[in-house]
């Protein structure tokens, strides 16, 4: 007799709800364990909200949609990080609800469960989904890219035209990389019969004109900042240190990818000594223009990507590990077959929440026990509240004002902007990238220097000591970790400028 688990019957029955629910509960620990492990945000988080505040039309770190968003989420929340964490599971959930629609109208609902969960396990363990930013909100807009376009090539609905261009003028306004997607998609569409019989039309000349005005804003800042600039091709010299590069990144996409190898594997009946009785899942025979579809967007971006971090020797894959390896999974069930026969059930369900958990005891083991075997510094952990809150009520006693502007680490001047009530920050080594705030407009309105601290003494360092002369260092201040351990005490140097009076 035929055993049939709940788990085949609900995907059978209800796709939809398996993977509402597959989602949400992957935002859901998210959401918390950072909430709950974190006292810093990671990454660069802190310096994205102190961008955002200004609301400049472009940065040195790009486009300005997600820092806009950031910031409006922060102070949605009352000023907490809980907002932006919300803001990136959002993001979580709305690419793979938009990705299970394109799944579901080229191998049909039960399939595309499939492809979700397949998805899930690349997309999640190659980038973190907390450090909202470029790369996390430009993961959405690509998955309802190639849900527009393929609704478009593929099912000749006009009535795409305009979602699609929002897609676009949403990217232009998120990454560097969007150029590149955008083109990804009209190559596909130009090296097909029935993509050219859909650029004939006049709709795609309204959709361009959507596109231009909503990235508007942000290409004439391009022009006025003369930045419209290609990076210096590598000497040939180099070209052996970059295809090593190249061969890195690539690399790091097929071990991301690597439990849904697994999972293929063990769901082979090559592997299986059982007769082949297992539970199937059915499709309506595809397309072969989807299965095209699927198979290009499933390699051109992780490939042109590498190649192009390699080129230009860029530490990840250009346009995030996210949107290369968002078709991965489609891929694979494409590639299976109409029938999909889910053999050792037990076994798959294993090694699928193992790799979904993989991230998050990582994440748990870094917080909590690698302090007490490593003197290496975990960055999550630095005490931002406790270090905001002691440089603003410091500046705010000794001056009688509350403080404006902070400058010295960029690290930790940005844990004071965010933190405290977010004064502005300054990165005074590299003055150009905040423009906002110049070092003469600083020593206007006074502001709180700080640096790291190797002694009781409190000594600027030399470059910091050179950039604000006559600084007079006040004793530093020494700040727990979440975890001790063996770490030493955070121990902060700092100093006040003076506002000049008026």
């Amino acid at each position: 007799m035929r055993f049939t688990s709940l788990v085949v019957e609900l995907i059978r029955a209800r796709p939809r709800l398996v993977v509402w629910i597959v989602v949400l509960a992957q935002a859901a620990i998210w959401l918390f364990l950072p909430l709950i492990l974190y006292r810093s945000p990671p990454g660069d988080l802190a310096t994205v909200l102190a961008f955002g505040r200004e609301y400049q039309v472009g940065t040195d770190m790009g486009p300005p949609l997600s820092f806009w968003l950031t910031d409006i989420a922060y102070r949605a929340a009352g000023n907490h990080i809980f907002g932006v964490y919300l803001l990136a599971q959002i993001c979580a959930v709305a690419t793979f609800i938009a990705f299970y629609q394109l799944s579901r109208a080229i191998v049909g609902g039960q399939q595309a469960v499939l492809a979700v969960l397949l998805s899930m396990t690349a997309v999640v363990f190659s980038s973190p989904s907390v450090e909202f930013g470029p790369l996390i909100l430009a993961r959405p807009l690509w998955a309802l890219l190639l849900l527009h376009s393929w609704q478009l090539i593929g099912q000749n609905r006009r009535s795409a035209w305009f979602a699609w261009s929002i897609d676009c003028g949403l990217l232009l306004l998120t990454t560097h990389a969007a150029i590149g997607m955008i083109l990804l998609v009209a190559g596909f569409a130009l090296a097909t019969a029935r993509g050219r019989r859909t650029l004939r039309a006049v709709d795609p000349l309204y959709a361009l004109l959507v596109v231009v005005v909503l990235a508007l804003p942000y290409l004439i800042w391009l022009i006025r900042a003369d930045v419209l600039t290609v990076p210096p091709l590598p000497a040939v010299a180099d070209l052996a240190a970059r295809a090593t590069r190249w061969g890195v990144v690539l690399g790091g996409l097929v071990v991301a990818a690597a439990a849904i190898v697994l999972l293929a594997i063990l769901n082979s009946s090559t592997f299986s000594r059982e007769a082949d009785d297992a539970p199937i899942i059915y499709r309506p025979h595809i397309d072969p223009l989807a299965r095209q579809y699927v198979f290009f967007f499933a390699l051109a971006p992780g490939v042109i990507g590498s190649f192009i971090a390699g080129l230009f020797d860029l530490d990840r894959s250009f346009g995030g590990a996210g949107v290369a390896l968002l078709m991965s999974g489609l891929a694979v069930v494409v590639a299976s077959g109409d029938l999909i026969h889910l053999r050792r059930q037990r076994l798959l369900r294993t090694v699928w929440a193992a790799a979904i958990a993989a991230p998050a005891a990582f994440t748990i083991a870094g917080s909590l026990f690698l302090p007490w075997i490593s003197s290496t510094e975990t960055p999550t952990s630095l005490p931002a509240s406790a270090i905001g809150h002691f440089f603003d009520d410091s500046f705010e006693r000794r001056t009688n004002q509350r403080l404006r502007a902070v400058a010295g680490d960029p690290q930790l001047a940005s844990l004071i902007a965010m933190e405290s009530r977010r004064p502005h920050l300054l990165l005074d080594a590299t003055p150009q990238r905040t423009p906002w705030l110049s070092m003469q407009k600083f020593n206007e309105t006074g502001g709180v220097v700080v640096w790291r601290a190797s002694d009781t003494s409190g000594t600027p360092p030399p470059e910091i000591a050179q950039r604000f002369p006559g600084l007079a260092p006040e004793v530093p201040r020494a700040f727990e970790w979440l975890v001790n351990g063996r770490q030493p005490l955070l121990r902060i140097g700092w100093g006040i400028v003076r506002p000049k009076a008026p």
